[in-house]
């Protein structure tokens, strides 16, 4: 008898475990959260998950959730609001795991327009008071409406359009407009709502009729952290996300000094480091997923390559460079690195990133959350 109430209390302990984040919790979690060290508050570990990633996101795993993305529109010149990028349906997925985790901080991620054939709509939409008004007021109703935590701005970047359209910036006056607007947006959601947003790896740069780029300094003022872009700075045969490396075009730790000598705490940095590799920026294939790394035919790839100097790994094809990424032990130096500095935290591009076992998840979450000597 007492064996068949065993049965029974452990079936109702595993019913009960089952959850809507899409994996139980219980005596042992198969994503490893058992070998997760204690959460440390103030400290950050960010994910962002994609609105066409598969997975629902184990919260366990981080403090803050980014979700990409959000964009606003333009009809003409005219401003004409905001909306997501995917299903709503999988913005609920991703908005339900406060549900379980009421702890975790869930902000919306704007980026430029995939609809506009220029190729961008901050630069239009930031000239006019107006506007940023009128966009600062629909990111409140937004965050208001799903009951997130805030905004996350990835305006990449003031000067500067990926699509080469010179309708999609303006240098004269990007950079100030970008200063106008996050102040709208601080004004706006006032003190209540997180405001943060991804940084390139230079602040204000000065270029022909302007500038490009973010100025750290005038923005400062108007946001709760940054997560910095510290990957694709460079590709093959060179290293995405050296913690030091001369020879690549920038690294980790010229990034952050470019922050800290512009006047930004260090308390308000977070370090971006990559769930893939890069390979290229032009040529196929641009990356490689670090799951798919370590699936890679050994008989052509050797991976877990490691530059002592750099204090990253690198995956070799038939003994040529193939691409740089992060594996267990250059997450390991660069959280040393990043505590010692007295930063904020880590946070990662992107969750689905990751393999099955959470391997990349759990080095960031337990190097951030580790104890200083």
């Amino acid at each position: 008898m007492k064996k068949i109430l065993y049965v029974i209390l452990a079936a109702m302990i595993l019913l009960a475990s089952c959850n809507d984040d899409g994996y139980v919790t219980g005596v042992k979690a198969p994503s490893g959260e058992d070998q997760l060290v204690e959460r440390i508050d103030g400290r950050v570990v960010l994910a962002y998950a994609t609105y066409y990633g598969a997975a629902v996101p184990n919260a366990a795993f981080f403090t803050h959730l980014n979700y990409a993305f959000a964009e606003p529109y333009m009809a003409g010149d005219e401003y004409a609001g905001i909306g997501l990028q995917g299903s709503e349906a999988r913005f609920q997925q991703i908005v339900d795991l406060k549900k379980r985790h009421p702890e975790l901080k869930i902000c919306i991620s704007f980026t430029n327009s995939k609809e506009d054939p220029r190729g961008g709509c901050f630069s239009q939409l930031a000239k006019r008071d107006e506007y940023r008004k009128a966009f600062a007021a629909d990111c409140k109703a937004f965050v208001q409406k799903w009951g997130i935590d805030g905004v996350d701005m990835d305006w990449e970047f003031p000067g500067l359009s990926w699509s080469g359209d010179a309708n999609a910036y303006d240098v004269a006056v990007d950079v100030d407009n970008h200063v106008r607007l996050m102040a709208q947006l601080r004004e706006t959601l006032g003190n209540s709502y997180l405001l943060t947003y991804a940084g390139y790896c230079m602040g204000k740069t000065p270029v022909a009729g302007g500038s490009r780029y973010i100025d750290i300094a005038a923005v400062n003022p108007y946001v709760d952290f940054v997560n910095i872009m510290t990957y694709d700075l460079d590709e093959s045969p060179r290293h995405q996300s050296a913690l030091y490396d001369p020879a690549a075009y920038s690294d980790c730790t010229r990034a952050v000094q470019t922050y800290l000598s512009a006047g930004m705490p260090a308390g308000k940095l977070v370090l971006g480091i990559p769930f893939y590799g890069r390979h290229s920026f032009s040529t196929a294939p641009l990356s490689i997923n670090y799951k798919n790394i370590i699936t890679l035919d050994p008989q052509q790839y050797k991976i877990d390559n490691w530059d002592d100097a750099a204090s990253v790994p690198y995956v070799t094809h038939k003994g040529e460079y193939y691409a740089g990424y992060d594996n267990e032990r250059s997450i390991a130096v660069k959280g040393d690195w990043l505590l010692a500095k007295g930063m904020a935290g880590m946070m990662y591009w992107d969750y689905d990133g990751d393999d099955s076992s959470g391997t990349l998840l759990k080095a960031v979450w337990n190097v951030v959350m580790k104890k200083r000597e």
